[in-house]
């Protein structure tokens, strides 16, 4: 393989997705040598199987407001590979949601899915819909009429979608609700269910826990504690919140947190009375992250502005693709941040990633250190497959251990010459090696 050539190729091919060439554009290098040691990967043509999806599923939902006025978005669904186990990966509901954005979303979910070690194929979906100020009822019936044409390409054994940007679990109520409607079946086709109907404990809060469980064991290999560090997290949704909750409840200081209109920073430190404010804001308030400077004085808000200029000891970027360019990670390296876990997907430029690992900073991306929701979600299946429930306990317990089994496989795969652990590229090899011997197993298909 050719990692430039097959890039080439798929610009030709894809000439509007940015994303998603920006996505295999990335991993394909940091793979090529191991690849080319396996030369009936280039006979089985595997890299171009494994770059372009098995299926796109694209269609339109039309909707009615609270006016009674006709509503039209795009709905898809990407189904990228399934040579693990069933295809796996969140629902997005955003306005900047397009084919290219869950593309990329898909290819990197398949890797993710693999570090796992879970039984899990590759997926992504969404909508151009944005629930932001929009009634229950248009939540309802836009989520209603999206899953009239998504149930059927998924299914407990084909396609378990979950959660994400915008899809939190009043919308995948009303998703299940009419799914089951639709089918007349009870089954497990929605991870991040309630707890009432078939969800897991600890689920709504795993991205974030994964994300530091990830980061303490990156901080152990060069033998520092997360304990006292002060900490910038992106966003202000499911990812931030529980990644500043486990940051508190191991010792450490967020000081800030952001939405899509700017940030807060606040010198005081985001304590737990604090962040129980944020979590009503945000969650039931449906309000925006400029709310917490007037609740609390000493906290400063920066409209349209991300926080990557203040001075902390590490960085967890929570909010969503491309947040941190060049300038803004060196900013970084040049406040003192010595570790940054991805708990958003692809949250990274290419050339900020450049300059964390040429300055030697701990860097994780979001397919390794973000893999904790996707983990819970898959210990969800098998809760519902067995009808059982586990404990709060069982749940993170078994999330801990696949983190660290995950960092373990990074660092197999990614620990170079000179003892600098490269995360990229040990996710990388360490994802594709798994999915790339299940396809060979399985022929031409």
């Amino acid at each position: 393989m050719n990692a430039a050539k097959v890039v080439e190729d798929l610009k030709q091919r894809f000439p509007n997705e940015p994303e998603y060439i920006q996505a295999v554009s990335q991993v394909l290098p940091t793979i090529e040598e191991e690849y080319n040691k396996h030369p009936e990967f280039e006979k089985a043509n595997l890299i171009e199987r494994l770059c372009i999806p098995d299926r796109v599923c694209e269609f339109r939902i039309t909707w009615v407001d609270d006016q009674g006025k006709v509503q039209t978005n795009m709905g898809y669904r990407i189904q990228h590979n399934n040579a693990i186990g069933p295809y796996k990966g969140g629902l997005r509901y955003h306005k900047s949601v397009n084919l290219g954005i869950l593309k990329f979303l898909a290819f990197e979910q398949t890797f993710k899915n693999s570090l796992t070690t879970l039984p899990m194929g590759g997926a992504k979906g969404g909508s151009d819909f944005s629930p932001r100020g929009k009634s229950d009822a248009e939540v309802m019936r836009f989520c209603q009429a999206f899953m009239n044409e998504l149930y059927r390409v998924i299914g407990p054994d084909e396609d378990v979608p979950a959660g994400d940007i915008g899809v939190g679990g009043r919308e995948v109520g009303y998703l299940f609700g009419q799914y089951k409607k639709l089918t007349h079946q009870f089954q497990g086709v929605l991870t991040g269910k309630g707890l009432s109907f078939g969800g897991s404990l600890i689920r709504p809060e795993a991205t974030g826990y994964g994300t530091v469980y990830f980061l303490t064991s990156m901080l152990a290999t060069r033998g520092i504690e997360l304990k006292g560090k002060k900490v910038l997290i992106s966003g202000s949704g499911n990812v931030a919140q529980y990644a500043a909750e486990k940051c508190l409840q191991l010792g450490a200081i967020p000081m800030t947190l952001s939405d899509s209109d700017g940030y807060i920073y606040d010198p005081d430190g985001i304590d737990f009375d604090k962040l129980a404010y944020v979590k009503e804001l945000k969650n039931v308030e449906r309000g925006r992250i400029k709310e917490y400077a007037e609740e609390y004085p000493n906290a400063v808000y920066h409209a349209g502005e991300r926080p990557w200029h203040e001075k902390a000891d590490i960085a967890l970027p929570c909010a969503t693709q491309n947040e941190i360019n060049g300038e803004q990670a060196q900013a970084l390296v040049d406040n003192g941040v010595i570790a940054v876990a991805e708990g958003a997907n692809m949250p990274s430029l290419p050339e900020a990633i450049k300059i964390f690992q040429d300055n030697k900073l701990l860097y994780a991306p979001g397919k390794a250190s973000n893999a904790g929701g996707v983990s819970v979600s898959g210990l969800e299946m098998s809760q519902n497959s067995e009808r059982l429930s586990w404990t709060a306990k069982e749940v993170d317990d078994y999330l801990k251990r696949i983190m660290n089994d995950i960092h373990e496989n990074c660092v197999k795969y990614g620990t170079q010459a000179d003892g600098y652990i490269n995360y990229v590229k040990g996710a990388n090899v360490a994802g594709f090696m798994k999915v790339a011997s299940a396809m060979m197993a399985q022929g031409i298909v």
